[in-house]
């Protein structure tokens, strides 16, 4: 197919997910296909300035779709939530850099920013900490499901699972069509998410939960509940806290990434917000997306030590060695991780403060030093990005490799839920229902299983049901009373369920 564009004099103007189809556009494009039959698309920009084919009448009008996987030439949404410049190293959420924000603000602004689409006055602040301050604790009911996990589970299965289990809690009749139910379902995810992550980390680790307090902030009251125990008092560190809290704001929220998308898609079946952000938890949890810090602290432990350096440096350098430096690069910032930066510095703020003696976070500062000053990294841009700086500070910080996550979901969740009300405000409703190119095989006639070939019955098991219900009956054959017996399967399968989760 050929593409040709037809300029108009009208400025730009964002697309928008309720824009009247039907709509003479401002600009469009000409596709030509093999056929010889041509269609007109909308041209259309974003705030920005980026161009988009509008295709959503293509398929209605022409029955051609457009083929795409993983979607990276695909705008699934319009949002005014979080922008990215990666030619640039750009991040903004609502207009506001990322760097200022960090380095200025607290997670109190960041949410608001992000929930409410402003930074707070005073008067806001204040209301919007004690509405928060209102949602950290959870039913007392839901924590029992913590005690039905494993001692080993890991975090991130405890949380799809919690938070998941919220929609059974505080559904009371929700409207997401309501802008006040939208707003209390928020703040709740915004209260409710360091509870149960560090409820998760004390059920991984087999140590009595600690519940939130009303005088600590955001970042303290996650490090307090996470590492206070009931015998000793826990002192809190400023810097530490800090720390986190900077984690946090920087990880809130980054466009259309695979575990937002979950959240959207989700949403779009107007399913219980609670369940649309356990399915952004799940998504998270993938090693290809919330696992990147992890894979520092792993790449860390395989090079071993300061003096393995230089040969996995080399063996980096080198396309035919399966060998990867973790934490270095970003797919879309081209330039910069705008958030790096800062991130470096607060990590070297961070280990100054702490003067941990840790031969690993050694290694990742003369790894630093190694690519910074090595022209091979300089000319390809691969700078240690925010993945690489926020592992070492886990680390220091005291967080075990498993919750790594469950802390980016943490900072995720206030982005997730921001994402999942602007969608379930937009004033047409759309299911995603994305198209596929099917590549199996077109319609065949059934074949009869004498047909098929391939041996008798004698050759391999049994149909189900014929010799199951007999050996119920006989010696050493189960909980049966006999083969006739119609309680004796039921039976059998609660004594097989019971003895599992004994064993377990």
């Amino acid at each position: 197919a050929r593409l040709t564009r037809s300029l108009g004099a009208s400025p730009p103007r964002l697309l928008r997910d309720d824009m009247t189809d039907g709509a003479p556009p401002c600009e469009a494009a000409t596709i030509t296909f093999p056929d010889g039959r041509t269609v007109k698309v909308p041209v259309l920009h974003d705030a920005a300035g980026a161009t988009f084919l509008d295709v959503r009448r293509l398929f209605p009008d022409t029955g051609v779709c457009t083929f795409d996987p993983g979607f990276n030439s695909t705008a699934s949404c319009a949002s005014t939530i979080t922008f990215i410049d990666g030619q640039n190293g750009r991040l903004l959420y609502r207009g506001y850099p990322i760097e200022d924000l960090a380095e200025h603000g607290d997670m109190v602004d960041c949410a608001h920013l992000l929930l409410r689409g402003s930074l707070p006055t005073r008067a806001q602040r204040l209301a919007f900490i004690g509405e928060a301050r209102n949602h950290r604790l959870v039913h007392e009911n839901l924590i029992r499901f913590f005690h039905g996990f494993n001692h080993d589970a890991h975090p991130m299965a405890i949380m799809v699972g919690v938070v998941g289990a919220l929609s059974a809690f505080y559904n009371d009749g929700m409207d997401i069509r309501d802008q006040a139910h939208r707003d209390k379902a928020a703040i709740r995810v915004f209260g409710k998410m360091t509870t149960l992550a560090a409820m998760a980390y004390k059920t991984a680790h087999g140590q009595p939960i600690v519940y939130p307090r009303d005088d600590l902030n955001f970042a303290e009251n996650f490090l307090y509940m996470m590492f206070a125990l009931p015998t000793r008092p826990y002192a809190l560190d400023p810097v530490a806290a800090r720390c986190l809290e900077v984690i946090l704001m920087l990880h809130a929220d980054h466009e259309q990434n695979a575990s937002t998308s979950t959240v959207r898609i989700a949403g779009s079946s107007q399913a219980n917000p609670f369940a649309c952000i356990a399915a952004g938890v799940a998504s998270l949890w993938g090693p290809a997306h919330g696992g990147a810090n992890e894979a520092v602290l792993h790449m860390l432990e395989e090079i071993g030590s300061v003096e393995n350096i230089p040969a996995c440096v080399a063996k980096a350098k080198d396309k035919a060695d399966p060998f990867r430096l973790m934490g270095f690069g970003h797919r879309l910032y081209k330039t910069t991780d705008p958030r790096a930066k800062l991130m470096r510095d607060m990590c070297h703020k961070l280990l100054g403060h702490l003067k941990i003696e840790d031969p690993l976070l050694d290694l990742a500062m003369e790894l630093e030093r190694v690519a910074l000053s090595d022209e091979y990294f300089i000319k390809r841009k691969l700078y240690p990005n925010v993945d690489f700086y926020s592992g070492i500070c886990f680390r220091a910080l005291g967080i075990p490799v498993n919750m790594f996550t469950v802390v980016f979901a943490v900072g995720r969740s206030i982005g997730w839920i921001s994402q999942w009300s602007e969608m379930a405000a937009e004033s047409v409703e759309r299911i995603s229902r994305p198209r596929q190119m099917y590549e199996g095989e077109m319609e065949r006639r059934f074949v009869p299983l004498e047909e098929r070939g391939g041996g008798s019955d004698d050759d391999g098991a049994r149909e189900d049901g014929e010799e199951g219900a007999k050996d119920d009956g006989k010696e050493g054959g189960g909980i049966g009373r006999g083969a006739g017996n119609v309680e004796a399967p039921g039976k059998l399968l609660l004594e097989v369920h019971v003895a599992h989760v004994g064993h377990a």
